[in-house]
């Protein structure tokens, strides 16, 4: 009996702890957007998962292992969503409705954009830090700039954007733009309008007609 219970014992663990980081994550996220980046104690988000510092310290190392995590799964989430966005047209692309796509996920809500916005100061005082969002913006261009590459009348996007990879600096940057606007008015209706009017007008002649 001894020895059928021994191999179940860890499965339970690893179980355990995968809920116990995902639920650490979410509370982090709640407080991280409501407080911001080094205004938080790991009391504040300990407290607010419902564990002991024992069990946080089982999964991260510190705040700033903690903060990463979080911001890695939501980016990676964001880059593989606008990748599966871009990639359900055919050779022959639809920018409207692709546009339409990318910019309702993009925006997902003003409490990540919030968290987001920590990182890139925190990343803006610490090379290291700075690498891990390099390394998430390259692979979102990556992915746009790979889908814009194989679509017919967009391998070579209009003006100064120049090549795939021109216009996809170009989507990033936009975005950027637009959500700093959303930051400060709070208005996400008029920031997904106002992205989505950018992008069409990047991505094709002005009227939704790739050039």
């Amino acid at each position: 009996m001894e020895r059928a219970a021994v191999p179940e014992a860890p499965r339970r663990v690893t179980r355990r702890r995968v809920r116990t980081r995902a639920n650490l994550l979410d509370a982090a996220f709640r407080v991280f957007a409501a407080k911001g980046f080094g205004r938080v104690s790991i009391e504040e988000v300990c407290d607010a998962a419902g564990y002991s510092r024992g069990a946080f310290y089982s999964n991260f190392a510190s705040l700033d292992e903690l903060f990463f995590a979080l911001y890695r799964q939501r980016a990676d989430l964001i880059a593989e969503q606008v990748s599966g966005a871009l990639a359900l047209d055919g050779p022959d692309f639809d920018v409207p409705a692709a546009v339409d796509r990318v910019t309702e996920v993009l925006l997902l809500d003003r409490d990540w954009l919030l968290v987001k916005t920590d990182f890139l100061v925190h990343a803006a005082r610490d090379p290291a830090v700075a690498e891990t969002l390099l390394a998430h913006r390259a692979r979102l261009r990556e992915a746009i700039a790979e889908r814009l590459a194989r679509t017919r009348g967009l391998a070579r996007p209009p003006g100064v954007l120049g090549d795939a990879d021109g216009a996809a600096r170009a989507v990033v940057a936009a975005y950027d733009g637009v959500t700093v606007q959303l930051l400060l008015d709070k208005d996400a209706e008029g920031a997904r309008r106002w992205l989505k009017q950018l992008l069409t007008a990047l991505l094709t002649d002005g009227s939704g007609t790739p050039e």
